[in-house]
């Protein structure tokens, strides 16, 4: 009955497991099927139809009368209601009341005695026995249906953008220095917290913890007024990469020293005394046992440093400037789409180059994430 149970049960977390990994899974699967899609494509319909035809209602506005030519004593307007191609018209009209009065095919007549013609694959004629007058064209209403359609078009649009080159070494200039200056300072941090004794050790312990709940947002007009000061004091450019790091540095030592200490005080005790024992320092001791013994903990808040300020935009905004030199990756794209959202296509395939670094960051460090984090938040002294 019990191994009856326990069989249950284990069906039960896997089934569990499972779901949640769909459900994390769904949307990633989403956004990049949207980033190949065709951009007409994808402003119609949903992702999750990429593998069946799209039916769409259009109008085209066909060439004006200074396009005619002159063939066999007839004056004829020729063109393809789609720009792309690739599309099947099931019907056509001439008016918004009635936009698919016509069949592929059939021919209707104009206002002006011309006669329109619109075939299946979406090339039309417009056929006069006069010369055609008139500024503006003739206006095509359609319903078409579009086969699915795949392209890298928006990750080139995206990749041959001005700018996005020197924005990515922009983000590597800011993000690198950023995740390793806050783990330097918090492993020493940490260390002196959990394995040096000292007045208001506890006291400074409560300050980190307290610190974990402050928000960013809250601090960084304040911090950005510090900065200014100081900088102006001293003679320094209010935007630099030296502030932005300072900046990171401040947001990210809370969470790296609390992290860190937990998972140092946690190591053992008699491996520290060994080492006094035989005369090492705390400084010989935190370089050639600690940091060793410490990097899972290292290596898990490198991740998540690392993808806080790589997909960081408001402190960047901030601390760096919105110059066209200074801009990171980030708001580089978001200048993409424009002040009204334009060409939001590109979203997608935006999505997917930004994610690439951290990428390789995360599955070059997993497996000591889960060792990190979890030694991290159960062991303290």
């Amino acid at each position: 009955m019990i191994g009856a149970a326990r069989s249950s049960l284990m069906w039960v977390v896997h089934l569990a497991v499972l779901l949640l990994v769909v459900i994390w899974t769904l949307p990633t699967a989403g956004l990049l099927i949207s980033s190949l899609r065709d951009k007409d494509q994808l402003a119609v319909s949903g992702w999750w139809t990429a593998l069946s035809s799209s039916s769409r209602n259009d109008v085209f506005r066909a060439p004006a009368a200074d396009a005619q030519v002159e063939r066999d004593g007839k004056f004829i307007i020729t063109g393809n209601v789609s720009e792309s191609g690739g599309l099947k018209v099931s019907a056509f009209g001439t008016s918004s009341r009635e936009p698919g009065a016509f069949q592929p095919g059939e021919t209707t007549d104009l206002a002006d005695g011309a006669k329109l013609t619109v075939q299946e694959d979406g090339s039309f004629e417009i056929v006069s026995d006069t010369r055609m007058e008139g500024t503006r064209g003739q206006r095509i209403f359609y319903t078409a249906s579009t086969p699915p359609r795949f392209t890298f078009d928006n990750y080139r649009e995206v990749l041959n953008a001005e700018g996005i080159g020197a924005s990515f070494i922009n983000s590597l200039t800011v993000a690198v220095p950023a995740t390793i200056i806050p783990i330097l300072i918090a492993a020493f941090a940490a260390y002196a917290l959990a394995w040096m004794e000292f007045p208001g050790r506890a006291l400074l312990i409560a300050v980190v913890v307290g610190l974990l709940v402050v928000p960013l947002q809250m601090s960084l007009i304040p911090l950005l007024k510090l900065y200014n000061g100081v900088g102006a004091f001293f003679g320094v450019p209010a935007k630099t990469y030296m502030g932005i790091w300072l900046a990171h540095t401040g947001f990210g030592l809370p969470l790296a020293i609390y992290l860190l200490r937990n998972y140092m005080a946690g190591l053992p005790r008699e491996i520290m005394e060994s080492a006094r024992v035989d005369g090492a320092s705390d400084f010989d001791i935190f370089i050639k046992i600690i940091l060793p013994l410490s990097f899972p903990a290292l290596a898990s808040f490198a991740i998540f440093q690392f993808l806080w300020t790589w997909n960081d935009l408001l402190v960047a905004m901030v601390f760096l400037g919105t110059g066209n030199n200074e801009l990171v990756l980030t708001g580089r794209l978001v200048n993409l789409l424009g002040s009204r959202g334009g060409n939001w296509e590109i979203l997608t395939a935006s999505a997917f180059i930004t994610i690439i670094v951290p990428l390789i960051v995360f599955f070059s460090l997993q497996r000591y994430l889960v060792r990190g984090l979890l030694a991290g938040s159960v062991k303290g002294g």
